[in-house]
Order: structure tokens, then C-alpha cells, then sequence
């Protein structure tokens, strides 16, 4: 009987992908013939190569094609529609585990059948702690989503109700997750995590589960911030509120707050670092610059 199905998206991600399973393998203690592993390619120009070494490798796999790229939620979707498994693991391809987690996770989810989500510590590349979990901007005050967000990841604190998991890398009731309609299709990629708590919330309640003693690996260090990444994770979160009635301006000026705490936090570190040459102080200003004149838009 098949326990957990883990869904792996990869999009021009040959450097990644064999590293990531196996890892998975790796960390597998599930018994033989319980793990499910699908692969789905969001339309690759080197698919069929790597496919090809996928199954020379690890012949148990299943490798799905999608024939478009219709971004990381849908071709999620494409995987979990024909997942076997009850409980499914979203995973990335740069995420790679570090715990043997299947049997504990599994064995909670078939001890509370209400239990919707559960999610793992983050860390980086160099083993460094990373963020673990996110309020649910947009919804709340920008200035305490981000001061609630540092404080509970810095004391690896979480709040179901108020904290959403990292996309990264999480486990989710298949049947739970079905009912709230899966993955927006809508939203290409960025958000998707707290669009997803809100929907299982509103159906299920707040019966989401964070491990701190179990922790894979995500590695974001070489990604960097600037203003397209910025816009394409706020007309996410946009989209995400309009949905759930919260009127799109005040979900800017909740932005507007996040980015004043960012600027604040990295002009202190600029002025006790006499040498602090890797700041994102002009992009965040000018980022500022950016949503105030949306604001004027909307106005």
C-alpha cells in the first residue's frame, strides 16, 4: 500500500534534480512498495535526457511530461491528480532532505484525521537557519506580519493560524487538499503557500503541524532580490487577497509597511558594518518608490 506520494516539478532543472532524490532516497524509511515518486516536467527542453537518466538511476519513478509551462501550481496539479498515496509531499527540486521524516509524518497524519498540513525547519546551503514560516501578509497590518514573522522564526515559534509553511517543502491531506481545489492555477509562481493555508483553513480550521526537530535543505543562497521579483510576489499575494474579499490597496500599503521594516533592518546593518558592500538598500527604496506610486493609481 502506497503511504506517501512526493511530486517533484522541474523546470530546466538538470543540476538539481539528482541530487534532490537522492536525498530522498536516502532518507526514505518508509517500507518497500510505500513511496511514491513523481517527477513532472513543465515542458523542459532537455526533458527526455533527463527523464532518461532518471530511470536509469532509480527505475521506480514516474516521470510525467506536461506539455506546458503553466508554472509551479499547475504542474503540481498535473502530479497530485494521479498520486496514489493519501498524503502527498510537495517538494522542490532544490530542496534536499536531511531527517528520515516519512514514518513520523505519515503516522501523524493517520493518528489525527483532521490534520490538514504538516511542515519542517529551513535550512540554507551552509546549514544556517533560513525562514521557516511566514504570517499571512496582505490579511494583517505589514508592519506586525513582519515583526511576527522574524520573531517566530528567530525562536522557531509557530502559529497556525496566523503562519503559513515555506512552499519549499511540505506535507499535505490529499483528500483535504483536493476539496479546496488544489493549487490557483492563476498564480504562475510565489504565494502559493499562503493562498493554500487559507483555503484548507476556511474548510478544515487550522490544523496545521510544524516540526522543529526534522529539517531539510533549501538552496536559495545565489538567489537575489530585486524589483520584477518583488512585483511578480505581490500581484501574487493581490490576487490571493482579492479572492478572500481584502480590498487590493490596503494589501499594497501592507507592503509598503514590510518594505519600510526591510530598509530600517538593512540600514542598521550597513551602519555597524563599516564594510558592507551586498545591500539591497537602493532596490528597496526604489521599491518603495514603486508601490507608493501604485498606491497613486488606485487612488
Amino acid at each position: 500500500m502506497i503511504k506517501l506520494s512526493v511530486i517533484i516539478v522541474t523546470y530546466n532543472s538538470e543540476k538539481d534534480i539528482f541530487d534532490c532524490l537522492q536525498s530522498l532516497y536516502a532518507n526514505n524509511n518508509l517500507n518497500e512498495g510505500e513511496l511514491e515518486v513523481i517527477v513532472v516536467d513543465n515542458n523542459s527542453a532537455q526533458h527526455e535526457e533527463m527523464f532518461a537518466k532518471i530511470h536509469s538511476l532509480y527505475q521506480n519513478v514516474r516521470t510525467i511530461k506536461n506539455n506546458q509551462n503553466g508554472g509551479y501550481g499547475q504542474g503540481n496539479n498535473v502530479g497530485i491528480r494521479q498520486a496514489k498515496a493519501p498524503i502527498i509531499l510537495i517538494m522542490n527540486p532544490d530542496v534536499r532532505l536531511t531527517t528520515p521524516c516519512f514514518q513520523k509524518v505519515t503516522r501523524a497524519f493517520e493518528q489525527d484525521d483532521r490534520l490538514s498540513m504538516y511542515g519542517m525547519r529551513q535550512i540554507l546551503d551552509d546549514g544556517t537557519p533560513s525562514r521557516n514560516s511566514f504570517c499571512c501578509t496582505g490579511f494583517v497590518n505589514g508592519y506586525f506580519a513582519t515583526l511576527l514573522t522574524v520573531f517566530c522564526n528567530r525562536f522557531n515559534i509557530y502559529l497556525p493560524s496566523l503562519l503559513y509553511f515555506s512552499g519549499a517543502c511540505f506535507f499535505v491531506r490529499k483528500s483535504h487538499f483536493t476539496k479546496a481545489g488544489l493549487f490557483d492555477e492563476n498564480i504562475f509562481m510565489y504565494g502559493e503557500e499562503n493562498d493554500i493555508h487559507h483555503r484548507l483553513k476556511a474548510l478544515f480550521g487550522a490544523h496545521f503541524r510544524y516540526d522543529k526537530d526534522m529539517a531539510y535543505m533549501h538552496l536559495t543562497q545565489e538567489r537575489k532580490s530585486d524589483m520584477a521579483y518583488e512585483d511578480k510576489k505581490l500581484f501574487s499575494t493581490i490576487h490571493i487577497c482579492e479572492k478572500f474579499g481584502y480590498p487590493r490597496n490596503k494589501t499594497i500599503r501592507n507592503k509598503i509597511q514590510n518594505v519600510n521594516l526591510l530598509i530600517l533592518k538593512e540600514s542598521i546593518r550597513q551602519m555597524l558594518s563599516h564594510n558592507c558592500q551586498d545591500t539591497n538598500l537602493p532596490m528597496l527604496r526604489q521599491y518603495r518608490n514603486h508601490l507608493k506610486e501604485l498606491i497613486k493609481e488606485e487612488a
